[in-house]
């Protein structure tokens, strides 16, 4: 019984330092880190954005994002906990593919890609795929009357591409390539 007291103790007092050594690690990185902790800020015609939270995009003129289960609203993130099966989230699901088809009528023989009409685990997902920022291209170059080619070349250059060539999907942050949208010429 003694040996187990003791190994149990030793244990703890081992558990205690790893994880005070970890804690320590990560508090100094919240304050050496250049937003500390706060996530990526982005600044435009002086207001102030987090790109690393969806925002919600209405106008025509400008890329939309992925569908929010919880409005956009940061401070309660989370899902629909609906499963693919389940007939309601098909509903939502097929009026959102009527509603992007509406407004990429030219598109409405390809294939929408999955993340313009189904929201992330998040809702709070900055990101869409490069096919689902191409999939608009159209529609924003008819609004703003510039050229295709022109949106198509900023939403390449908008694409962040995987770590190394292997790591994670190539994606586009929306904010960012609304922003750099609103500045080409």
């Amino acid at each position: 019984m003694k040996n187990h007291i003791v190994s149990a103790f030793r244990l703890t007092l081992v558990m205690l330092v790893v994880t005070g050594i970890y804690l320590a690690v990560v508090y100094a990185g919240s304050k050496i880190l250049p937003n500390k902790g706060n996530g990526e800020i982005v600044y435009d015609k002086g207001q102030k954005f987090y790109a690393n939270i969806g925002q919600e995009f209405k106008s025509e003129k400008y890329f939309h994002g992925r569908p929010s289960s919880v409005n956009y609203n940061a401070a309660g993130s989370g899902g629909s906990n609906k499963g693919p099966s389940n007939k309601e989230y098909l509903e939502i699901v097929q009026k959102r593919m009527d509603t992007l088809k509406m407004n990429n009528p030219e598109m409405a023989n390809v294939e929408v890609p999955v993340e313009l009409v189904t929201a992330s685990g998040s809702g709070l997902d900055p990101d869409i795929s490069e096919e689902g920022a191409l999939y608009q291209a159209k529609r924003i170059s008819k609004v703003r009357n510039i050229s295709e080619e022109k949106v198509r070349k900023l939403v390449s250059d908008q694409t962040e591409r995987p770590l190394l060539g292997l790591f994670g999907p190539s994606k586009v942050n929306v904010l960012k390539l609304n922003i750099a949208l609103d500045q080409l010429k």
